[in-house]
């Protein structure tokens, strides 16, 4: 029996503030990721200014393509496919990555294939994880989506739960604001939060009536922000750590339970952790104490493979392309496209 031909697939990822370009072999073997941030640009502006995002890729995006094609030793001629992240995301930003995709897939006669920004971020346990296959239950945890998704089959979702308001790392990129941190929030939370006290504060754990797997992060940010407040009326010290570890256990507390309750509803064994504030070291440690004293298989990648990628993109073009997914030249970007559409 012939052995199947091995698919080279050059994704492109410029959804938010990261301009990235990858290879990957067979959705599961990174040739070359490589990735440009302007994380250092943002930080004056205390968060991401879409205007300035859009135009540093426009600037940085041919060389971080040409860069992760050396790397991997491939040149266009020697690829199956084209994937790009086409929504959701800041439409500015996603137009450079389209465009670009779309010039490419044009010049070279290859497959364009648009990937959906989170399905990129569950398949980047793909790329660690090469025993991972479906079905599972997925915690996807970024700046702009907090999802509970079951993964059914290779592309084929369902939401089972979202967060009414706040998603996780937007509540973090706040809070840091309130607390005196700034920008990245997360990161920054994170690293504070080791030398706070968890317990100085207690800050609510929020449920949705009727919605059992949904979440909301606005109450707990509105009680940091009352919190101060209270303390600077009573002309109490503010500290900074107890403040942000107490809102972190609070935050990954609900991760934890809600994630849990899903596993044990739907009987799917198996979790997987998604997303930038997938690599907070306390949500790890909380998830993976929890998992382990249920008896739960956790799979989350590495911190580079968590945050915007173009890695991930390229594992779930693989995926979508042997599914027969293609996208023609009209391909748009999608600001607000949800999970599963087409």
């Amino acid at each position: 029996m012939e052995a199947e031909k091995d698919v080279l697939i050059l994704a492109i990822e410029s959804s938010c503030d990261e301009t990235a370009a990858a290879v990957v072999k067979n959705g599961r073997e990174v040739l070359s990721n490589v990735i440009s941030s302007q994380i250092a640009l943002h930080t004056l502006y205390g968060g991401v200014v879409p205007e300035i995002a859009s135009r540093k890729h426009i600037e940085k995006i041919n060389d971080v393509i040409q860069e992760a094609l050396k790397k991997a030793m491939v040149s266009l001629g020697d690829l199956d496919a084209v994937g790009v992240t086409y929504g959701p995301g800041l439409v500015g930003a996603l137009l450079v990555g389209v465009a670009e995709a779309k010039a490419i897939s044009y010049a070279a006669g290859l497959p364009l294939i648009g990937v959906h920004h989170i399905e990129g971020h569950i398949s980047a346990n793909y790329i660690e994880h090469k025993e991972l296959e479906p079905p599972f239950v997925c915690l996807v945890v970024s700046g702009g989506h907090t999802h509970l998704v079951v993964v059914k089959d290779y592309g084929v979702y369902e939401i089972i739960g979202k967060t009414r308001d706040d998603a996780a790392g937007e509540a973090f990129d706040k809070v840091a604001r309130a607390i005196g941190l700034g920008y990245p929030g997360g990161p920054k939370i994170d690293k504070v939060s080791k030398e706070g006290n968890p317990d100085a504060i207690h800050f609510p754990r929020a449920k949705v009536e009727d919605s059992p797997y949904d979440f909301s992060f606005s109450g707990v940010k509105s009680a940091v922000l009352n919190h101060i407040n209270g303390c600077r009326m009573k002309g109490e010290t503010i500290v900074q750590a107890d403040i942000a570890a107490s809102f972190q256990k609070a935050v990954c507390e609900v991760l934890v339970s809600h994630a849990l309750e899903a596993v044990r509803a739907y009987q799917i064994p198996k979790l997987a952790l998604a997303g930038g504030v997938a690599s907070n070291s306390e949500l790890r440690f909380m998830m993976k104490e929890a998992c382990r004293k249920e008896g739960i298989p956790l799979y989350y990648p590495s911190p580079v493979l968590c945050t915007d990628n173009a890695a991930m993109i390229g594992a779930a073009a693989y995926f979508e392309y042997r599914r027969g997914v293609r996208h023609g030249l009209d391909l748009n970007a999608v600001p607000n496209l949800k999970l599963g559409e087409r």
